[in-house]
């Protein structure tokens, strides 16, 4: 049984997309290790940009010095 998670910011990914992560991730499965998609998970985790840091500094910081 395959599991798959992504875990992305919180930044307002929509319906439509999460549900194209996780059609994708699970065909890409199936064409190539063969997986049964019947029992493939996939989990999408959506993380505030408060909690995600990169390089010393929180994603909110560096969106704010890009702005």
């Amino acid at each position: 049984m395959p599991y798959v998670h992504f875990r992305i910011t919180n930044e307002g990914a929509t319906t439509e997309q999460k549900a194209a992560l996780i059609k994708g991730a699970t065909q890409l499965l199936v064409d190539v290790l063969g997986k049964n998609p019947a029992t493939t998970v996939v989990t999408i985790e959506e993380v505030d940009t408060d909690n995600w840091g990169i390089g010393g500094e929180t994603v909110t910081v560096l969106r704010q010095k890009k702005g």
